[in-house]
């Protein structure tokens, strides 16, 4: 009798292993209990057949060994895997958990806010708990002080009739929800923004933390105690991979090793590791927020203080935005704070993942293993292969990529977190792998190795190397998101998020302008105009047919008729023509000439004047 593994019966096998791990005294959560089965599923060891449908004594068998590896608290793969499943589940970048908290908020404000919203006051004793109510809402929205300090409150009564007094809550009832919940958002910018600035210049401020000066304190620490921890998870992660390349270069410390779980206890530490990684790198990035901040903010004051001290009057319009604006800068070191908890807590948290490999390989166990044994750091592996590289002759169909001859080289997605291709499926270790000796490319996937030895043995058949990979994979259930597998294992994990699923395997910047054409109609049109589906229509036009065979044509010409044939003449157009109609004549007057002699006088004591007229006449000009 078979039976179809369904998600009621993977519910099923879920159920009771979790129930039997919990009457072991050892709860399991649901997530870490359906990762287990799908990992016992896939584990050759176990013959179990994914294509095949599961017997009622197969799913007794998966159920038993579920339980029996989810009760092995003494193997770090147990661990690895709940620190995987932990880290998916609670880990949210600085955009997701700042959504999240301001979606807590506005849905601890809701009720509050509901009041304000519907309040219809009539009476003045109403009008003034309705104030109240908005002054509750504005310190709780800026999470400035607590609503239970009198003076708190008294200051943010203060600076909220500065802006609103009470004679404005008729005009604020008046208005639409959504104009009612713009002002009060409005309002609680600009109390906010007075207050900082009251606190600024010494004169209020109370419930109100010095954040920049926390944050600048916080930052460091937090970041020194990440690099502490992976410091340690570094010291861990070397001795654990001299160990297991001392187990395959010596069958004596191979046989003295074989029983110690260090595959299990290295990949744990490497996870540790790839976590530790982001968060320090999420605490860098809010301590370089945190510094930009910082220098807005006090321009910020400076600014205030230039436009407001020493002054009767403010324009509001000068004064307003700078307020709005200390207020988003001050909700900004907020939420720095806010994740810088979360970081912290997150790391705090994830050291516990790390108690059983601990336990199985304490401190003195480790010395005393090490006794005659090279332990060598990455760096040191990735410095000892730097002058060496991949010789693409070598290599007729593989594309290899450099430094010099790939422009964005940096942000090439490598596959397997950075570790050499060749060494995990081989050796099982995560050697890390330098690009300096060359970036295999192959089917869009680039892989790094950590030798050139290892490089040329991996080219040579990639895909043989990649299902070794894969098979690995399969032995031990934590590589799937160690290694960043899940195109590989999509079904296996599937309440794990794909968190580089937007950076997809970049190509060398190598471009080329290609187009193509189709044309629209390839066939010639085979529309046939005269076809008719109708079968009336067809009747019709046979008739028609029929009867012109027994018609003849006649044509005559009579007296009345004769006149109405169609005639045309032909004219001329007129041609342009032009005529004139006067001319032009001019005439010449002589110009008149007088002279006049005697006037200045002479010997006789009398003047004699002698006017002579040479003009000459009209008819003669």
């Amino acid at each position: 009798m078979s039976w179809d593994p369904s998600e009621g019966v993977i519910r099923h096998i879920i159920r009771q292993a979790g129930q039997q791990c919990a009457a072991h005294g050892h709860p399991v959560s649901e997530t870490v209990v359906a990762f287990m089965v799908k990992a016992v599923v896939l584990d050759p060891r176990n013959d179990f057949d994914v294509d095949q449908i599961l017997t009622k004594k197969d799913v007794q068998n998966l159920i038993q060994l579920c339980v029996s590896r989810l009760l092995d608290t003494t193997n770090p793969s147990l661990s690895t895997i709940k620190m995987q499943v932990y880290f998916d589940l609670n880990y949210a970048n600085r955009a997701e958990l700042l959504r999240e908290h301001r979606r807590v908020l506005e849905g601890r404000l809701a009720p509050l806010l509901r009041d304000i919203m519907d309040s219809r006051p009539r009476m003045q004793e109403e009008m003034k708990n309705v104030y109240q109510r908005i002054v509750s809402y504005v310190l709780l929205s800026s999470g400035l002080g607590s609503p239970t300090d009198i003076e708190v409150v008294r200051e943010v009564v203060a600076a909220l009739q500065s802006v609103f007094p009470q004679t404005a809550l008729v005009s604020f009832l008046s208005l639409t929800k959504k104009d009612k919940e713009q002002q009060l958002k409005n309002l609680t910018m600009l109390v906010t923004g007075i207050r900082l600035y009251n606190k600024e210049c010494g004169k209020g401020g109370k419930g109100i933390d010095d954040l920049p000066a926390i944050l600048n304190e916080a930052i460091p620490a937090a970041t020194q105690s990440i690099e502490d921890h992976l410091n340690a998870c570094h010291v861990l992660a070397h001795h654990y991979t001299a160990l297991l390349e001392s187990m395959h270069e010596d069958q004596n410390r191979y046989r003295q090793l074989s029983s110690l779980k260090l595959k299990e206890a290295l990949f744990n530490v490497r996870q540790y590791e790839a976590f530790l990684c982001i968060l320090l790198s999420d605490t860098i990035t809010s301590g370089q927020e945190i510094e930009n901040l910082n220098v807005e903010f006090t321009a910020t004051m400076e600014q205030l203080k230039s436009t407001i001290q020493n002054k009767v009057s403010i324009d509001t319009k000068e004064a307003f935005p700078l307020f709005v604006a200390a207020f988003n800068l001050w909700s900004r070191f907020q939420d720095e704070l806010l994740l810088l908890s979360f970081l912290t807590n997150m790391t705090n948290s994830l050291h516990q993942f790390l108690e059983t490999q601990s336990q199985l390989f304490p401190e003195e166990l480790l010395t005393s293993l090490l006794e005659g044994v090279t332990v060598k750091t990455d760096k040191e592996r990735i410095r000892e292969t730097m002058g060496t590289r991949v010789n693409v002759s070598d290599f007729k169909n593989q594309e290899w990529l450099f430094p010099e001859t790939t422009s964005n080289f940096d942000e090439l997605l490598i596959q397997y977190h950075g570790f050499c291709a060749h060494a995990i499926g081989v050796k099982g270790l995560t050697l890390p792998g330098n690009p300096a000796i060359g970036i295999l490319k192959h089917k869009d996937r680039c892989y790094v190795f950590s030798s050139k030895e290892s490089a040329y043995i991996f080219a040579q058949d990639p895909d043989k190397f990649i299902q070794l990979n894969v098979e690995k994979a399969k032995e031990h259930a934590e590589l799937i998101q160690l290694l960043n597998l899940h195109h590989q294992f999509g079904y296996l994990a599937p309440h794990m998020r794909l968190r580089n699923a937007d950076k997809l395997p970049m190509k060398p910047i190598t471009k080329c302008d290609s187009g193509t054409q189709t044309d629209t109609h390839i066939l010639p049109p085979t529309i046939v105009k005269s076809y008719e589906w109708n079968e009336w229509e067809l009747r019709r036009k046979a008739i028609q047919l029929a009867n012109l065979r027994r018609k003849l044509t006649h044509a005559m010409q009579t007296d009345l008729s004769h006149l109405r044939r169609e005639n045309s003449t032909q004219v001329y157009l007129p041609k342009d023509v032009s005529t004139q109609t006067k001319r032009d004549n001019s005439s010449s007057v002589p110009r008149p000439q007088i002279f006049l002699a005697g006037l200045r006088g002479g010997s006789s004591a009398t003047t004699e004047m002698v006017k002579v007229d040479l003009t000459r006449p009209v008819d003669k000009a």
